[in-house]
């Protein structure tokens, strides 16, 4: 009778203790030797819906460049945009941001952030070259970064992402959490920045403060002596 209970407690449990949590990965540039380098590097994610024209013109007059993850369920629903991002390849990196939205995790049970995950791992590598395939018909060129919705990972999916020849982006300051945060709470973040840091914020939600609030903090940065990178113009570490 001990075995048995032993075995059904077992069975119980064991589902539960084997579901591996989605991580974050958070990385910073690669600065090498100490020196006085103030860099940083602005990431924009572009997940569906809208685009907040005011932020991309506000970053083409300031001359800010950012890399831009892009989604092709937004590429779809942005033509306008997509164009204006081609035009301004000199200051705008486009990367991979999924076909559908979809967290880098795998079970279609599981969800980030209200998100379903993907069903199999089949369905990840089409979210992921789905993602790739309308990004380089829309700009000409392939991306090399990825970037999953939520920005969350299982371990697995990690593997799958790097074993189709991407890296994956990850970031260090989270500015505006998923385009939620006010204005005040977007300056504040922006505020405490430190040389090598990457920045997450979002460019798909116009009625929210993500436009506003990055347009009265990064010129801050600049006036203390930072200036921005793209991803493609440097190497970047997984910090803890």
């Amino acid at each position: 009778m001990k075995t048995v209970f032993l075995f059904l407690a077992w069975c119980i449990v064991a589902p539960a203790a084997a579901e591996v949590q989605p991580v974050e990965l958070h990385q910073v540039i690669d600065l090498g030797p100490p020196g006085d380098q103030k860099i940083l590097a602005l990431t924009l994610d572009a997940c569906e819906g809208q685009t907040d024209v005011t932020l991309a013109q506000f970053l083409i007059e300031q001359g800010i460049p950012a890399t831009i993850f892009v989604t092709k369920k937004w590429l779809r629903r942005n033509p306008e945009a997509s164009a204006l991002l081609l035009k301004h390849r000199d200051l705008f990196e486009v990367e991979n941001h999924g076909a559908a939205h979809v967290p880098a995790i795998i079970g279609a049970d599981r969800q980030v952030h209200g998100l379903h995950g993907n069903r199999d791992i089949a369905h990840l590598k089409r979210e992921v070259q789905g993602g790739a395939a309308a990004i380089e018909a829309a700009f000409g060129q392939p991306p090399h970064w990825y970037r999953g919705a939520t920005a969350e990972y299982d371990p697995e999916a990690i593997q799958v992402i790097e074993s189709l020849g991407y890296k994956i982006a990850g970031f260090s300051v989270n500015a505006d959490q998923g385009a939620t945060l006010s204005r005040a709470g977007i300056v504040k973040r922006l505020s405490a920045v430190k040389s090598g840091d990457i920045i997450i914020a979002h460019m798909n939600r116009p009625q929210s403060h993500t436009g506003e609030g990055l347009a009265a903090g990064l010129p801050r940065l600049v006036a203390r002596g930072f200036h921005f990178v793209r991803l493609d113009q440097v190497k970047v570490r997984t910090v803890p």
